[in-house]
């Protein structure tokens, strides 16, 4: 049985926080069961499930997932070069659109509310962890077990914070103070980071190596994610302008130890089949996923279930019936192309686009060049197969507004329409297919970047870049023409690199090219453009060519020392009573 069945609406119930002028950070949760009396009755879980059920968000099966998606799909790829925000224009939801174009301001409520849901789910950990720390072994059998999981979730979700507002406010279960009157400015970027590393590391050397529940975090988990927030404090930050000033040697070091913990426990590998990752029985908790959250479907809970409600707007339309938000940009696209060898073309790839729609035909053009395989397990082009549907190909109408997006479809992270893992019906594309925090390939990257800085074992790094680009090369899986089954949907050529010419400066760019293409639409690129100290010149080129063609990017412009990170709210800052200071770059509140 998965965590996520196991009372998990029950506790939802007791730890429900409103938003009010006395801020919902100040309130220990309430209910009608009173702290004691869960204590008494040995109820811990309901508190532990209740943390773990906030990795979906804090109202899972609540509209505002929606617009505030614990999947950062508009936080780290709307805000990216690899994705358009869709839907039915520019003015459908249109503080996400405003994130798009870098025209974001301290009152923008997908911002404000995005802090509030984290902060919520911070207090749930908080709420367990002064529960457990209460208690006894002889009242909790696994009680230690259980405290480092808390305390690995906590930092998960500090994790985000710190990467989305950069100042933040950060207490533990004993802080008994009032909250607002902490300051967002007491700790530096740094610092904030190695506390969440530092209990990422604690948890893992007490946490066993397999769980007896589906879903719960193990040793593997922690060290990975260690690896992963490590990486980000490898890269010192000027706390003023964001820019990068140097990378932590001992800090690629501790990566490169903690990749291992995960690479040679044997737990963990990469799926023969790319697409198989979006399949509920191959890809739910398979061996590629390393820190899955857990979602379900027909489980008695009310509607289709525990499903993810953060893509619930991103289903295309056609067979699912969707509101076709979360689209690939053509600059995505085009990046998949490969050159005579195989290989990515790391400086030129934009300079023709690839499969361009002809209204008047009804045709796509320039399909003919060399493309990575994932293009098509990560991209619904039209006129080429989709998934395992046979009605049709997918087709440019399953996008509602072509004049202003294009034609294509988010592929990832919905099963096939056909299939009987998907709920007929409202919430449209529902599915029960978990949702991928950190997969294997993930932490073979990681591993490949940190030597590729420490530049050491740089052939080692090149093997591991290699191994991802070995699955998607797998022609086994490729995608084949919807009308002729002897051929393939796209001309797919893909190598590995070779060591010849494998300088750093060429693996450096191998490995930034290789991230984006493996976990393309997974809600990280901006963040990863953000720690290589890369985003304003990636994205104010991203924007001079998209803005020729789209003409809602004509003022778009990332602006160096401020579009880094989200500002902190004037809702925010009235409940602070004043104590809370903005980012660099955004208006002062004085």
């Amino acid at each position: 049985m998965k965590l996520k069945n196991i009372a998990i609406m029950t506790a939802a119930a007791l730890l429900t926080v409103s938003c009010s002028e006395d801020s919902f950070l100040d309130n220990k949760p309430q209910g009608v069961l009173s702290d004691e009396v869960i204590q008494k009755g040995g109820q811990v879980d309901l508190l532990t499930n209740a943390a773990y059920a906030a990795l979906m968000g804090p109202n899972p099966q609540d509209w505002s997932v929606c617009f505030y998606p614990a999947t950062n799909w508009s936080y780290g790829s709307v805000r990216s070069d690899d994705a358009y925000k869709g839907g039915g224009g520019t003015g459908d939801v249109q503080e996400i659109h405003r994130m798009e174009i870098m025209d974001v301001d301290a009152t923008n409520f997908n911002v404000d509310n995005k802090w509030y849901h984290l902060y919520t789910c911070v207090q749930r950990c908080n709420a367990a962890l002064r529960m457990l720390n209460g208690m006894t072994d002889a009242q909790v059998a696994d009680r230690s077990v259980q405290i480092a999981e808390m305390k690995f979730l906590r930092a998960h979700f500090y994790f985000e914070l710190s990467r989305l507002f950069n100042k933040i406010v950060y207490f533990e279960e004993d802080y008994t103070g009032n909250v607002s009157d902490r300051s967002n400015n007491e700790y530096t970027r740094d610092q904030i980071l190695e506390k969440i590393a530092s209990t990422m590391e604690g948890a893992a050397e007490v946490l066993p190596q397999t769980q007896p529940q589906i879903g719960r975090i193990n040793k593997f988990t922690a060290y990975a994610y260690a690896a992963k927030v490590n990486l980000y404090r490898a890269y010192k930050q000027d706390e003023t302008t964001h820019q990068v000033t140097g990378i932590d040697a001992a800090l690629l070091q501790k990566v490169v130890s903690e990749c291992d913990q995960v690479i040679n426990s044997g737990r963990y590998g990469l799926m023969d089949n790319f697409q198989d990752l979006d399949k509920v029985s191959t890809g739910d908790n398979c061996k590629e996923g390393v820190f899955q959250v857990q979602y379900s479907m027909n489980d008695g809970s009310s509607s289709a279930g525990r499903i993810n409600w953060s893509n619930l707007l991103n289903a295309p339309q056609g067979p699912y019936s969707g509101d076709g938000f979360f689209l690939p940009s053509q600059d995505l696209i085009d990046a998949y192309q490969t050159d005579e060898n195989g290989l990515p073309k790391f400086d030129s790839y934009y300079e023709q686009h690839y499969d361009v729609w002809d209204a008047a035909t009804g045709k796509s053009y320039n399909v003919s060049a060399p493309v990575d395989p994932r293009l098509d397990f990560i991209v619904g082009r039209p006129g080429v197969r989709w998934k395992t549907y046979t009605d049709t190909p997918c087709l440019n109408t399953w996008v509602r507004d072509q004049g202003t997006y294009g034609q294509h479809c988010c592929k990832r992270f919905f099963v096939s329409p056909e299939s009987g893992e998907m709920f007929k019906g409202w919430p449209w594309g529902a599915s029960a297919l978990n949702w991928n925090v950190i997969r294997y390939s993930d932490v073979l990257l990681w591993k490949a970047e940190a030597l590729i800085e420490l530049n050491q074992s740089l052939d080692v790094a090149r093997q591991l870049i290699n191994q991802v680009r070995y699955r998607a090369a797998n022609a086994a899986y490729w995608v084949k023409d919807f009308n002729n089954n002897s051929k393939y949907a796209a001309n797919y050529k893909i190598a590995e690199y070779p060591n010849d010419g494998w300088t750093q400066a060429y693996a450096r760019k191998a490995l930034r090219f290789e991230m984006r293409l493996e976990t393309a639409m997974e809600g990280e690129r901006f963040f990863d453009l953000v720690r290589w100290g890369i985003a304003d010149t990636v994205m104010n080129g991203y924007f001079a060519r998209e803005k020729q063609s789209r003409a809602y990017y004509v003022n778009a412009k990332f602006t160096k020392g401020k579009d880094e990170y989200l500002p902190i709210t004037v809702q925010q800052y009235n409940l602070s009573n004043g104590a809370y200071t903005q980012n660099p770059g955004y208006a002062s509140f004085n």
